[in-house]
């Protein structure tokens, strides 16, 4: 679309989704990217929502045109420490030995959509 002004980080406290809950969050994402066929896609939504729900804080952006057409733009900011303490205890020990060298489990961030 012509006429593209760029985009601003908002409050969320200016927007429609003021009164979102993590919940709400999670189903958002859900709604809005959990239809994308490929399971590296659902893999990336299935980690947004671990983020979100382990405190990572959601930025808004408006994207604005000179048109008068606007949208928002939803991202997440770096991981919480909560998220990451998360990820490193699902992953299970660090094994080093003559066979392997790794965690015992892996952990998919997927790749987004």
């Amino acid at each position: 679309m012509e006429g593209y002004l760029g985009e601003t980080i908002v409050d969320i406290k200016d927007t429609e989704f003021k009164d979102y809950t993590k919940s709400d969050w999670a189903m958002y994402f859900i709604e809005a990217y959990g239809q994308i066929d490929g399971s590296h896609h659902k893999a990336w939504v299935l980690d947004q929502i671990a983020r979100i729900l382990k405190g990572t804080k959601i930025i808004i952006k408006l994207a604005k045109w000179k048109n008068g057409q606007f949208e928002y733009r939803i991202i997440l900011d770096e991981p919480s420490n909560e998220y990451l303490n998360w990820v490193k205890e699902i992953k299970g020990e660090f094994i080093e030995d003559e066979d392997y060298v790794g965690y015992e489990y892996d952990y998919d961030e997927g790749i987004a959509p």
